[in-house]
């Protein structure tokens, strides 16, 4: 589990408990008191988005990033590497270069029918 989704998946459980627990007043609040407080929980909660959101867009940018080097690396290589590293992950990992396969053909024909 990334970093991103334990944060989002905290802070759904924070928000859960936030919620049950402003459900669960039994004394007798007024109605500033209780907006207030929903208030509070609502800034609380829009700065944990907050937080996530700059979370995600910092993993987004470094696979971003990554994605670049890979390209990179790609463009200077001879078709013939190329086609010799695609064979020796086909012969490492059958069973996933079947699946991208599949995955390909499938994107593939999607794009080929709307036409």
């Amino acid at each position: 589990m990334s970093e991103f989704e334990a944060e989002v998946k905290k802070a759904e459980k924070e928000l859960e408990q936030g919620l049950v627990h402003v459900g669960g007043y039994t004394e007798q609040v007024t109605d500033d008191e209780f907006l207030g407080d929903i208030k509070m929980q609502a800034q609380e909660y829009g700065q944990k988005v907050q937080d996530a959101a700059i979370k995600a867009k910092d993993y987004a940018s470094e696979k971003f990033a990554q994605a670049g080097e890979k390209f990179k690396e790609l463009q200077s290589k001879e078709p013939k590497e190329l086609l010799e590293d695609a064979k020796d992950f086909a012969r490492e990992k059958p069973g996933q270069a079947l699946l991208i396969s599949a995955a390909v053909g499938l994107v593939i024909g999607f794009l080929l029918r709307r036409k």
